[in-house]
């Protein structure tokens, strides 16, 4: 404990003071004066670092008070220029281009959108996978830009909604069931083929059916029979000239004598066959090929 000693002294007296024996210094000396002023220098150091990177992330990010680098927020949403690339799935109510520009979706391995429910169900999905293009939902439907459906397809059929369906392929169409339509027809100077390889080609129509070649042939080949049958009407063959090449000519008992001309003979089944003609019919004395 310090001692203070107090000395009185008398007008006219003369009396040394007594030194001090203790001095008290106020303030940081030495090493932890020098261990401040680095202190704070590093401080310094510090904010200056941080200020200065502040400044070039800023930059390098095009930060601005309406958005960040290409990315703008505008009172409709977010709009973004240029290229982007997502890491992570993006929700979207809409997304559109700009008017002057396409919207490109690009992945390495497939873009796949999602239509989900209040649920969080998923109630369709596109697939654009590097070697297909899968939908799934219960409707796939496209629209021309007048509104008007072009092609739906649903769980119970597929309709074409346009005026005309061309196919190019050069092995044409395969169905491997029927098919319902009013009109079919080849392109110009292109050749119509109706082809059944294993089974049999019906057509059906309730109120005719009209086969019409304008600047060509009609051929209906088969290796077994073809039948023309018409159960209320008749068999009606309207040409200028008639040919049947290959008929079976009819044989009797004797030798006949042929000028050049023949009749021709139908058997009771239907079958027809030529005789020689004659004066009178001959029909009854070539009738053996009906045997």
């Amino acid at each position: 404990m310090v001692r203070e000693q107090y000395t009185t002294t008398t007008p006219g007296t003369s009396l040394e003071r007594p030194k001090n024996e203790y001095v008290y210094k106020i303030g940081i000396y030495g090493w932890r004066k020098r261990c401040l002023y680095l202190f704070v220098l590093l401080l310094l150091i510090i904010l200056v670092v941080n200020f200065s990177l502040t400044i070039w992330i800023l930059k390098v990010m095009w930060f601005s008070p309406t958005g960040m680098g290409h990315l703008r927020v505008t009172k409709e949403g977010l709009r973004l220029e240029g290229e982007s690339e997502f890491l992570f799935p993006l929700y979207a109510k809409e997304i559109h281009s700009r008017v002057d520009s396409s919207l490109l979706l690009q992945s390495t391995h497939n873009v796949t959108v999602n239509a989900r429910n209040s649920n969080g169900e998923v109630t369709g999905r596109l697939n654009v996978g590097p070697k297909m293009v899968e939908f799934h939902g219960q409707q796939f439907q496209i629209n021309s830009k007048d509104g008007k459906p072009l092609f739906t397809v649903d769980e119970n059929e597929v309709v074409i909604g346009t005026d005309k369906l061309r196919v190019t392929g050069p092995e044409g169409a395969l169905f491997e069931h029927s098919v319902e339509t009013p009109l079919v027809k080849a392109e110009a100077f292109k050749q119509l083929r109706l082809e059944s390889p294993t089974r049999s080609l019906s057509m059906d129509a309730p109120r005719g059916i009209n086969i019409k070649a304008q600047a060509g042939n009609i051929e209906a080949l088969s290796q077994m029979d073809i039948k023309l049958q018409s159960s209320d009407g008749v068999l009606l063959l309207d040409a200028e000239t008639v040919r049947l090449p290959k008929l079976p000519e009819g044989t009797r008992g004797g030798p006949g004598i042929s000028q050049g001309l023949y009749e021709i003979c139908v058997c009771p089944d239907g079958k027809l066959y030529l005789s020689v003609a004659g004066v009178g019919s001959t029909c009854q004395e070539y009738s053996r090929v009906c045997q």
